[in-house]
């Protein structure tokens, strides 16, 4: 990447600096070489001057122009430097600098962008995990769809992903699905039933009840153990979740069952922990977690006096039993409901010994699905909120990918139905998705007139010297960074938003300027820009992909 080879030059002449007396080592990894907010401000700048200036007690100016002297020294790829503001030095590169860069792009190929900066390190990314006691929401829809993306990302950048959901089977909410299933069998065959206050009330329970009527006939009536109808129930419901998430793209690498952490003794073995280090104790015949140690304003119930757990002792635990499973880093995505739950959670692993830094807790908020301004009141046939299938029925699987990627993970989510399926620039998927089949249109016609394409190294990659080619040169160039900032940030929203600004950045040039033109653009322009276009090509491609988005080739 240019930004690395950057990165390098000034090391080195930091380096060097240090070596000739003129500054301290004691900046050295402090200072940053960064692209400017506003143009015009060079191609890169760097804060060194003033983060030196902080510890050596001198002028920032002063020690920017002895930075100044020193990167003035390379010919092999600055072009201009100088000193802004308190301090910043502004880098500007040679053009042919960004030129180079489609020899590397079109020959890394479909590797283009990806990094090995992960390293190998084992990551577990938890996401989805929702109850089998309905069909996905559109907010579990939002969640499965950041949770895959980050994952993606990861892997990407080098990291060993594995991909995790939390199988909620076990607790409260298991007993009144059941009941609430038991009722409606009861129901349909005009026996006297209880519903429970707080049940289920889908249409789908309906249905589950109706399939075990058919399969065991009146058998169940006097059934007292509520068992048959809770597992009927999650067997259906699980289906229908795994039939979803498989619509959407993605797959896990496994399911952990929360039975497993009663049946297993994990439970009990970390209350016992807890008890044997004195951080917890009974009261009102419930049993407390003393998180006040461990900085919080009150202690936690995790035992209630019905002697079932809160939900934050089997996450405990849970979280336990991933860092048996030697995780590096665990990442887990989780709706904004669960925000009081976190610290508890980081509490008990902390009580237990392990460092809570490793986890890193993704809260994404809701979403609205809106048409003409109005928030959309969809069917309740099958639950008593809007579904993911029923908006992938709508929009499609890459509009609602997309969509759902578009806005940082704590931000609200107004899902524009008017606009995510209409095919005007103003909806940014189908404004990137066109900017990829756009170029395979240009590369079709130009098959299509017997023009042979030529190799980077062939053709003369200096006639890009349009402002604009320029610029779709500095975006290739900065793909790379993209991805592992929205990686290692945990934020797909970043790539999709450098996507928006390569198409942004394509289609003014493609309004401006001519590709192919035999009686208005020399051979050897076409020839470069049809490199810079099948450049664009793999970028978008690799961009989409990496996302898990289409890349069509006709629109």
């Amino acid at each position: 990447m240019i930004l690395e080879r950057l990165q390098k030059l000034v090391d080195a002449c930091f380096e060097k600096g240090v070596s000739e007396g003129k500054w301290s080592s004691a900046a050295a990894g402090k200072y940053s070489v960064e692209v400017p907010k506003r143009e015009g401000q060079g191609d890169y700048s760097t804060n060194m001057a003033m983060v030196m200036a902080g510890i050596e007690k001198k002028n920032p100016r002063e020690i920017a122009g002895l930075l100044l002297e020193l990167l003035s020294e390379d010919d092999t790829i600055i072009e201009k430097l100088e000193i802004a503001g308190p301090g910043f030095v502004n880098i500007f590169l040679k053009t042919e600098v960004w030129q180079d860069v489609l020899y590397s792009t079109l020959a890394d190929s479909e590797n283009f962008g990806k990094s090995d900066i992960g390293k190998g390190k084992n990551v577990m990314v938890e996401f989805v995990s929702a109850n089998p006691t309905g069909p996905l929401s559109i907010g579990h829809g939002r969640q499965a769809i950041l949770g895959d993306a980050i994952a993606r990302l990861l892997e990407a950048t080098g990291h060993s992903v594995y991909r995790e959901y939390y199988f909620n089977d076990a607790g409260r909410q298991m007993r009144v699905l059941g009941e609430s299933t038991r009722a409606r069998y009861l129901e349909i065959q005009g026996k006297p039933f209880q519903f429970p206050e707080d049940g289920y009330q889908g249409e789908y329970i309906k249905d589950i009840a109706q399939s075990l009527l058919d399969e065991k006939g009146d058998k169940l009536v006097t059934h007292e153990d509520v068992l048959p109808f809770t597992e009927k129930a999650v067997e259906v419901i699980f289906s229908d979740i795994s039939s979803t998430l498989k619509r959407m793209g993605i797959e896990f690498d496994n399911y952990y069952n929360e039975h497993s952490l009663y049946d297993e003794g994990h439970i009990d073995s970390v209350v016992q922990e807890l008890r044997d280090k004195g951080l917890v104790y009974e009261k009102d015949d419930a049993v407390w977690f003393k998180t006040t140690e461990f900085g919080h304003e009150q202690d936690r119930v995790i035992i209630k006096k019905t002697g079932e757990p809160t939900y934050r002792l089997p996450d405990i635990a849970y979280h336990r039993e991933k860092f048996r499973r030697n995780f590096d880093w665990m990442i887990d995505i989780f709706g904004s409901d669960h925000i009081a739950t976190v610290p508890d959670v980081m509490a008990g692993l902390e009580a237990l010994g392990y460092d809570p830094s490793r986890v890193t807790v993704v809260l994404h908020q809701f979403v609205t699905l809106t048409r003409n301004g109005k928030q959309v009141k969809m069917s309740t046939r099958k639950a008593t909120f809007v579904t993911v299938d029923e908006l992938l029925d709508m929009v499609g699987t890459d509009v609602a990918r997309f969509y759902f990627m578009m806005r940082k993970a704590d931000s609200q989510l107004e899902f524009d139905l008017d606009l995510a399926t209409s095919e005007e620039k103003e909806n940014p998927v189908y404004y990137v998705q066109y900017g990829h089949a756009r170029l395979c249109s240009i590369m079709r016609r130009a098959k299509d007139m017997g023009m042979k394409t030529i190799s980077a190294a062939d053709a003369e990659l200096s006639l890009l010297k349009e402002p604009e080619e320029i610029q779709l040169l500095k975006r290739i160039a900065s793909f790379p960074a993209a991805i592992e900032s929205a990686a290692l940030d945990l934020a797909p929203h970043r790539a999709i938003f450098f996507l928006m600004e390569l198409a942004g950045d394509w289609h003014s040039y493609y309004n401006k300027h001519k590709v192919i033109d035999p009686e208005n653009v020399p051979q050897a322009v076409t020839d470069a820009r049809l490199c810079l276009v099948m450049a664009l090509q793999q970028v978008f491609k690799n961009g989409l992909g990496i996302l898990g988005l289409t890349a069509p080739e006709k629109m």
